[in-house]
């Protein structure tokens, strides 16, 4: 949207809000675990989200390398970041590495919990960014599956249908049952009571979103890499949530040795 000079970007707006509300919710819970815990969390965000949102860049790049280097595409574009285009692979595993580093210095200066504590406090507020970002899939008209009739179905113009597709009017609103998934999650998530391990939190959030993002990937029609007939994406999900699972088993075995 363009208001006289400024160019309006809906997209990056939605990522800016769920940052805003990720650094408040996850500083909101981490700092029940004590009382010097004070801004930590936005002391670590200016590290872990710049390099989150470069390693999503990056990700979603190197994964759809066609858009940017193919026949058709324009290098330049790749760094376009408010046209859309952000793996959450690349942009958790990059700002969580960043996270920890930034972490560790903090504990330096301060008495603080493990950083299995911090990612427990942040899972939640990740999830609603993403959430929160995934409306920004609306407004760029990306991030849609396969042609259905009903009744919550999305209109695509007929401009950003993919190739195959241009006769089909409506199609599933991936980008919007991401968004529920992502949000049950996280009140499932802030509402557990049970007592769990350091890091169960942020594994019980990997596990669950890649179960979700499995059955999505694959309904979706965009163009993208696969390994043998099925999208690379369904392999990452299937294998990250595997991988969390076992970390879940692992962190809740070692807490109950100790």
């Amino acid at each position: 949207m363009e208001i006289g000079p400024f160019t309006i970007h809906f997209y990056a707006l939605c990522i800016i809000a769920g940052i805003v509300i990720a650094v408040w919710l996850g500083d909101k819970r981490f700092k029940a675990h004590g009382d010097n815990l004070e801004n930590v969390v936005a002391d670590v965000a200016i590290w872990a989200v710049p390099f989150g949102i470069i390693g999503g860049r990056l990700y979603h790049v190197i994964s759809s390398p066609n858009n940017y280097f193919g026949k058709n595409g324009e290098p330049i574009d790749a760094f376009k970041i408010w046209q859309g285009g952000l793996g959450i692979w690349g942009a958790i595993s990059v700002g969580a590495i960043a996270a920890y580093f930034a972490y560790k210095k903090q504990q330096k200066k301060k008495d603080l919990p493990s950083f299995g504590y911090f990612l427990d406090a942040l899972a939640p507020g990740i999830l609603l960014a993403q959430a929160i970002g995934r409306l920004g899939n609306w407004f760029n008209g990306e991030l849609f599956g396969r042609p259905t009739d009903l009744p919550w179905a999305l209109e695509i113009p007929q401009s950003l249908r993919p190739d195959g597709y241009t006769a089909f009017e409506t199609f599933h609103p991936a980008f919007l049952y991401e968004l529920i998934w992502c949000t049950l999650i996280a009140t499932a998530l802030i509402l557990v009571k049970k007592k769990l391990a350091p890091g169960q939190v942020f594994s019980a959030y990997v596990a669950l979103y890649s179960v979700g993002r499995l059955l999505i990937e694959v309904i979706r029609i965009d163009q993208a890499n696969t390994i043998a007939g099925v999208r690379v994406n369904v392999w990452v999900s299937a294998i990250v949530a595997t991988l969390a699972v076992l970390n879940y088993l692992r962190l809740g075995r070692s807490s109950a040795k100790i």
